[in-house]
C-alpha cells in the first residue's frame, strides 16, 4: 500500500508540475537516447530484473521507444526457509521459475522540460508488446546431495531438502509461454550533464499469458500479473 500511495503522490505532483515552465536556458539538442536500468517491483525479489531502452526523437516533446526487459517473476506465497542441519536456504513448495522477456514499443511525451544544466525533466510513458516467458524447473538438493527438480508429490518433508540447485540450473529445460505486456509510467530525469541522463522510472506493469503459470503448485496461481515498479536508469544522449 505504501508503494501505491507513493506512486499516486508523484503522479499528482506531476499533474501540478505540468503547468509550470522550465527555467529559460539554452537547450541541448539530441536525436536519440540509450539507457539501461535496474528494476525493483512488487512481483520480484531484491532485484526484479534489468532494462534496456532506445529512444528516438519524433519532435520537440515526443519520442518513440524500443525496449527490452528481463525479469524474474515470483509468486507472492514463496517462502524461503533454512535446513536445520546445514543452514542452507531454499524456497519450500516452489516448482518453477518464471523468467519474463518483454519486448516493448512505446511513446514518451515530455511534460516538464528541464534547463540544460539543472532541474528535473518528467516524461509520461506508455509502452507494450509481446512477452516470451521461460518457465524453468526449480532445482533443489535432496538428502543424498543430488540436485533434482522439486516435485510436490515426492518432496513432502522439507527437512529432507539440503538446499537449492545451482544458479540457472534447469534453464535449458524451460517451457516457453507467450503473453503480452503493457506499461504506463512516469520518468524523472536528473543530472547536470547535457549528454548523460540518469533518473528513476515509476509505473505499473500489466502482463498476461495464454495460460495459467504454475509457480507454486499448492497455492493459487495466475494467468495475469500486475505490479508496481521503480527502475533506476543511466544512459547517454546524442
Amino acid at each position: 500500500m505504501r508503494f501505491h500511495k507513493a506512486f499516486l503522490l508523484i503522479f499528482l505532483f506531476t499533474l501540478v508540475g505540468y503547468t509550470v515552465q522550465a527555467q529559460d536556458s539554452e537547450d541541448y539538442e539530441y536525436t536519440s537516447e540509450f539507457v539501461w536500468g535496474v528494476n525493483k517491483n512488487t512481483n520480484g525479489g531484491l532485484i526484479g530484473g534489468f532494462v534496456l531502452k532506445k529512444s528516438i526523437r519524433l519532435n520537440e516533446n515526443q519520442f518513440q521507444t524500443f525496449g527490452l526487459e528481463l525479469m524474474n517473476v515470483k509468486h507472492p506465497k514463496e517462502a524461503r526457509i533454512s535446513n536445520p542441519l546445514n543452514g542452507n536456504s531454499f524456497i519450500w513448495g516452489k516448482e518453477n521459475y518464471l523468467y519474463s522477456i518483454r519486448l516493448q514499443y512505446g511513446r514518451e511525451q515530455v511534460i516538464f522540460k528541464k534547463a540544460s544544466f539543472q532541474g528535473l525533466q518528467i516524461h509520461a510513458i506508455l509502452a507494450g508488446g509481446p512477452t516470451i516467458g521461460l518457465l524453468a524447473p526449480y532445482y533443489i538438493q535432496n538428502s543424498q546431495g543430488v540436485n533434482e527438480p522439486f516435485d510436490p508429490e515426492k518432496h513432502v518433508d522439507f527437512n529432507s531438502i539440503l538446499g537449492t540447485g545451482n544458479i540457472l540450473q534447469g534453464i535449458g529445460e524451460s517451457e516457453v509461454k507467450f503473453g503480452l505486456n503493457l506499461k504506463p509510467a512516469l520518468s524523472f530525469e536528473f543530472g547536470a550533464f547535457k549528454s548523460n541522463v540518469s533518473g528513476i522510472e515509476l509505473g505499473l506493469m500489466f502482463e498476461g499469458f495464454t495460460e495459467e503459470i504454475i509457480l507454486v503448485p499448492n497455492a493459487s496461481n495466475k494467468q495475469f500479473f500486475t505490479s508496481f515498479f521503480v527502475t533506476l536508469f543511466y544512459g547517454r544522449r546524442r
